[in-house]
């Protein structure tokens, strides 16, 4: 009896949480950079100024590689031929450089948003 009252709460309790979280991150644009033989793609990425964005980073690497901007404040390992997930913004118009922390002298990018 009690077991399935406390399931029964624990559901109610999932899909008020879905109900709040849901709206949060629902109409967010999602843009795609990739990692290849330790370069970004594309290399730069122009977003719309003001408004939070979703970027997956797909690692087609078979090492990982970390997502790193001092600007954004972001910071995330992607290990090999694995995605991550990175909600960014709103930012200003600008220009905004990240880099790949394993290996910085070619993997380069800048998000433009303007």
């Amino acid at each position: 009896m009690y077991r399935k009252k406390a399931l029964l709460y624990l559901a109610g309790v999932g899909m008020w949480l879905a109900c709040w979280i849901a709206p949060a991150h629902a109409g967010v644009p999602v843009y795609q950079i990739e990692i290849r033989e330790h370069l970004f793609y594309p290399a730069e990425l122009r977003v719309p100024a003001g408004q939070k964005i979703k970027l997956q980073v797909i690692n087609q690497d078979a090492t990982p590689e970390e997502f790193e901007s001092f600007e954004m404040n972001r910071e995330k390992v992607i290990m090999g031929k694995r995605k991550a997930i990175i909600f960014i913004g709103p930012l200003p118009p600008g220009e905004y450089p990240y880099f790949g922390e394993f290996h910085p002298e070619t993997a380069q990018g800048v998000i433009i948003a303007e």
